[in-house]
């Protein structure tokens, strides 16, 4: 491979969007200029919230943008996902100083995808060598790129980065018409609980699916109040301010999708959904009302019929919820890269990994066993 020079930037905001889009695609918008500018202009990963944004760039022999990773100096270990407290405090035990550390990641995002942005995928193992040098030149405890893609893994383990193994449960579209037709391929006794599920839940109620020009300042208003409720309850504070919400309306409302649970007219529930090329991803979600099974509702089946209607492959619900099993989301693994320069902590960690991949795999092949789909 010929030398390369590689910089840190300010920030995702000092990129031209155009560039950087091109090295990030357009299949998944969490990868976009406009997704991750609005977290840095929003104030909701900043350094004074613990996510100094450090992207790391290559420039082409033309001058233009040629590659790139979203990379955040890390004061903690909130927002990831990917829980490495105990790493820290092992470090930390034996004198070390576990933060700031690098992670490449997007910010407050369980949403896998390519953390090795460029225009040429030849390009990914001078990424991971800039990242490195970074994480040594700055004597960091370590690196991390997290819900790394799947073909991503491969080039991360030649260059020596540890990986890691975890799972998510997605919902797969096999061809369905509708969601009469997703609930034909479940056992009689599965698709009788959903459908009762879902009386119970709209019972009085109604549903608004809002996307594009419809989105007004009034739904962002509506759905703050439900995202600073799960916040407050989940994280202790929310991570994204207010602001961020008007931003991504601004700039990515043709692939956003609020779906709201309304009684008398008015939204007492709602949740986010961003519409990638193949994939909804389903991110946040509040309620002012305590609704039997309403979360099941507006989240998951409300998100299988929006993605049937649209014709997408999977719906990705988020993180962890083995509760989402029973709503026909499969368990599927997702992985994170780990680069630690230090010998002996290396050697640890590794240990514990190996035992930690192990046990995800038999948990998802046990999990897969209690698919409410029809068996043979």
């Amino acid at each position: 491979m010929s030398e390369v020079i590689a910089r840190i930037a300010r920030g995702v905001g000092s990129f031209e969007a155009e560039a950087w889009d091109a090295c990030a695609g357009s299949e998944n918008p969490f990868l976009s200029h406009a997704f991750l500018s609005a977290l840095e202009e929003s104030g909701s990963a900043t350094g004074r919230t613990g996510w100094q944004p450090v992207p790391i760039a290559i420039d082409g022999a033309d001058g233009a943008l040629a590659g790139v990773v979203p990379a955040y100096l890390k004061s903690h270990s909130q927002g990831e996902y990917v829980f490495d407290h105990g790493w820290a405090s092992a470090w930390e035990r034996a004198g070390g100083d576990y933060y700031p550390k690098l992670q490449i990641a997007i910010p407050f995002t369980p949403v896998p995808g390519r953390r090795l942005l460029a225009r040429d995928p030849g390009l990914a193992p001078a990424l991971i060598a800039a990242a490195e040098t970074v994480v040594r030149q700055h004597d960091l405890s370590s690196g991390h790129a997290t819900f790394i893609a799947p073909e991503e893994v491969p080039v991360f383990e030649a260059a020596g980065w540890l990986i890691r193994a975890d799972s998510q449960f997605h919902w797969h579209n096999e061809a369905y018409r509708s969601f009469d037709d997703f609930l034909a391929a479940l056992s009689s006794r599965k698709r009788k609980a959903i459908r009762k599920e879902r009386a119970a839940a709209l019972n009085g109620l109604a549903v608004e699916h809002v996307t594009g020009d419809a989105i007004t300042e009034r739904h962002w208003d509506a759905f703050w109040t439900f995202y600073q409720d799960t916040g407050s309850r989940k994280w202790g504070r929310p991570y994204l301010t207010r602001a961020f919400f008007s931003l991504l309306g601004e700039r990515l409302a043709d692939r956003i999708l609020l779906i709201f649970a309304l009684k008398d007219g008015e939204p007492i529930a709602g949740a986010l959904n961003l519409i990638g090329s193949d994939a909804l991803y389903g991110r946040y979600w509040g309620t002012l009302a305590e609704v039997p099974h309403l979360h099941f509702e507006i989240c998951y089946y409300q998100a299988i019929e929006a993605a049937i209607a649209r014709g997408l492959t999977r719906v990705e619900a988020g993180a962890q919820g083995a509760h989402k099993l029973a709503r026909g989301y499969r368990p599927v693994p997702t992985f994170s890269a780990h680069f630690i320069p230090d010998p002996g902590f290396r050697a640890a960690v590794a240990e514990f990994l190996e035992a930690e991949r192990a046990a995800v795999a038999d948990e998802i092949e046990q999990l897969a066993d209690f698919t409410p789909f029809r068996k043979g």
